[in-house]
């Protein structure tokens, strides 16, 4: 590629951990665009220095957005042809290079994708949960009143939502799930993917807060969480009838409230005060 030609900015997928990940072609536009856009270019210098590419790179991350955008729109204009790469995965997800591409689409800049690995897909396929519709909410906010304020706006979205987030924190913000969305919902903690650690934990928010505030992971973190059960609830005469037989077969109260809050769409909590209500009139 050369400067006569028409300036273009390439997003290019680089592997998520297993360089195996990375495609043909995405090898092919980092050795023949004219510069390497880098999150960080230590860690994207590996990755070209394993396939010998010596495609000079320039940083452009969260700290220098501002600066770097203009040279690389300038460069762009002028005939440039750049790839933009982040750490891992697809650039543009939870990273600066969104305000980019939408920078090159506002001034005439052809954007051309080039797809791979994305965190969020693979943990999603993978995961066991409902795949055909989801939600992908990045980073939440590291405080407990931002994050909870975000978690409410999606607590009644029935489609499976899609986390990022970091090893430290990650015991706090499941804590915080469990108290919004309900402990009893379906998540999977997907770390490490694609690498030689790879690991799917399966279970409740409850149980996932329990465990990872226990002890904490090392490496990436997805976390993909079941959507709301559909708020067609059954009324709560309906479900009376049920509590009263599972009482009568010697189900607890508690086991009672979380059995049915799974298959009725009723809060838990709702369903435990009617099952006590129920048993103190059978007692």
């Amino acid at each position: 590629m050369t400067a006569a030609t028409k300036g273009r900015l390439y997003l290019v997928a680089t592997p998520i951990g297993n360089l195996e990940d990375i495609t043909l072609r995405a090898l092919r536009v980092l050795r023949e665009v004219d510069l390497i856009a880098a999150e960080d270019t230590r860690h994207t210098g590996k990755l070209l220095q394993h396939f010998g590419i010596t495609t000079p790179q320039l940083s452009y991350h969260q700290h220098n957005q501002r600066q770097r955008q203009a040279e690389l729109l300038a460069r762009l204009h002028a005939g440039a042809q750049i790839a933009l790469v982040s750490d891992a995965g697809m650039p543009g997800i939870s990273d600066p290079g969104q305000e980019l591409v939408q920078a090159c689409i506002e001034q005439g800049i052809p954007v051309t994708p080039i797809p791979g690995c994305n965190a969020a897909i693979t943990a999603l396929c993978a995961s066991g949960l409902p795949t055909d519709s989801f939600l992908f909410l990045g980073f939440l906010p590291p405080k407990e009143t931002a994050r909870r304020r975000v978690l409410e706006q999606v607590r009644a979205v029935e489609a499976t939502l899609i986390f990022y987030e970091a090893p430290h924190r990650l015991g706090a913000s499941l804590a915080t799930m469990a108290d919004v969305f309900g402990g009893e919902r379906r998540c999977v903690i997907a770390r490490e993917l694609t690498k030689l650690h790879e690991t799917f934990w399966r279970g409740t928010l409850q149980q996932a807060a329990e465990a990872f505030q226990a002890s904490l992971p090392r490496g990436e973190i997805t976390v993909v969480v079941a959507g709301a059960v559909p708020s067609h609830s059954l009324p709560l005469e309906q479900v009376q009838p049920e509590i009263e037989r599972l009482l009568a077969q010697g189900c607890s109260c508690r086991e009672i409230a979380q059995q049915l809050a799974e298959t009725t769409g009723l809060p838990r909590r709702t369903l435990y005060q009617l099952a006590l209500t129920c048993d103190r009139r059978g007692s």
